[in-house]
C-alpha cells in the first residue's frame, strides 16, 4: 500500500479530472484552484492545447473520448471527476446513445474508484413543458436526438454510482452565458436582426451564469447527494422574446421582430426553431438547498450589468 493510501483522507491531496475542459471547466479549475488544495487533471485530444492547459495550472492527459482504449490511463488517477464532455454529434450506430460517457465510466470502473463523478447535462431532457414549473421529479420527455444522449449519458453515470457507491450527479444546465465568453450574450444575434416569436406564441427560457455554473460543478463534487439530477438555473423567469427585448434595451439596440411560429419557420434555422418548440419554467430549490449556491448573477438583468455584458 502506497503512503498516500495509508493516510487519513483529510491529509491527502484530492486530484480532481475534468474531462471537457472548455471554457466552463476552465473557469471551474479556475475556482479550485483558488480555494482547495487540489491538483488539477484534465483530458485533451488536442496536444495543441497541452500548453495552454499547463498555462492554468492543469496537468493534461492526452486521450480520446472517441478511442476507449486511450482511456485505460485514467483508471485510479483521480479522487473526483468533473464530466463536461458532450456527447458525439454525427452519424453513430444508435443516435439516442452516448458512447464517450459510457467509454469513460468504464475506464473509472478499473482501478481505485473516484469519491464523485459529476456530470454536466442539460435541461433538454425535460423536453416541452407547455411552460409549467418543472423540478428534478418530473420525468425526463427528450424531444430531440442531442437530448436522448443526455438522458443515456445521465443514466451512465448513475449506473457506476449504483454499482460503485460513487456518488454521482447530473447537473442539468440551460443556455449558459456570460460576456467573456465565446457567444456568451445575444448581441450578435441582436445586432444580426433575428427574429423571435410574438408573445402569444413564445416559450419560457431558462440561464446560467458561466462563473455560477462553474461554481456549482465544483460544489457538486463536495456536496453533491449520491445519483442525484440538479437543475443549475438562476432565478430569472422571463420568456425568450422578453429576454431578447432586455438584452436589447441594455445594450442600445433596436428591440427584434416579433413573428408568428408559423411564419418563423422560413426565417430561423432549424436549430433555433427546435429551442422554440421547448417552453419550461426551472425549479432551482435543489440547487440551493444541497449544493447551498448562492448565485453571484440571480437574474440575466443583473449578470449582464454586472459582469460588463452592456
Amino acid at each position: 500500500m502506497s503512503l498516500l493510501g495509508a493516510l487519513p483522507a483529510r491529509f491527502r491531496r484530492e486530484r480532481v479530472l475534468i474531462v471537457g475542459c472548455g471554457d466552463v471547466g476552465q473557469r471551474a479549475a479556475h475556482v479550485l484552484g483558488g480555494g482547495r488544495r487540489v491538483r488539477l487533471l484534465a483530458l485533451t485530444s488536442s496536444p495543441a492545447r497541452v500548453p495552454a492547459m499547463r498555462a492554468l495550472g492543469i496537468t493534461p492527459l492526452q486521450g480520446d473520448l472517441d478511442d476507449a482504449r486511450s482511456l485505460r490511463r485514467l483508471a485510479g488517477l483521480a479522487t473526483r471527476v468533473l464530466h463536461l464532455a458532450p456527447p458525439p454529434s454525427g452519424e453513430q450506430a444508435d443516435w439516442r446513445l452516448d458512447p464517450r460517457t459510457r467509454a469513460l465510466g468504464q475506464a473509472l470502473l478499473q482501478r481505485s474508484l473516484p469519491s464523485a463523478l459529476v456530470y454536466g447535462s442539460t435541461t433538454g431532457v425535460y423536453g416541452d413543458r407547455q411552460g409549467r414549473w418543472t423540478s428534478e421529479a418530473t420525468p425526463a420527455q427528450p424531444l430531440t436526438p442531442r437530448a436522448w444522449r443526455r438522458v443515456d449519458a445521465e443514466a451512465a453515470v448513475h449506473w457506476v454510482g449504483r454499482a460503485t457507491g460513487v456518488r454521482t450527479t447530473a447537473l442539468r444546465i440551460p443556455g449558459i452565458y456570460a460576456p467573456d465568453r465565446e457567444g456568451g450574450t445575444p448581441r450578435a444575434r441582436l445586432e444580426r436582426g433575428t427574429p423571435v416569436l410574438r408573445a402569444e406564441d413564445d416559450v419560457y427560457t431558462n440561464h446560467i451564469h458561466a462563473d455560477d455554473l462553474a461554481r456549482a460543478c465544483v460544489l457538486a463534487l463536495w456536496r453533491g447527494r449520491p445519483q442525484r439530477n440538479v437543475n443549475v438555473v438562476d432565478d430569472t423567469e422571463l420568456k425568450m422574446g422578453d429576454y431578447f427585448d432586455l438584452a436589447a434595451d441594455l445594450y442600445g439596440l433596436p428591440r427584434p421582430q416579433r413573428v408568428a411560429r408559423d411564419a418563423a419557420g422560413d426565417q430561423l434555422p432549424l436549430v433555433l426553431l427546435s429551442f422554440m418548440s421547448e417552453s419550461r419554467r426551472l425549479s432551482n430549490q435543489r440547487m440551493k438547498d444541497e449544493l447551498r449556491l448562492r448565485l453571484r448573477y440571480p437574474t440575466v438583468a443583473q449578470g449582464l450589468v454586472a459582469s460588463g455584458g452592456a
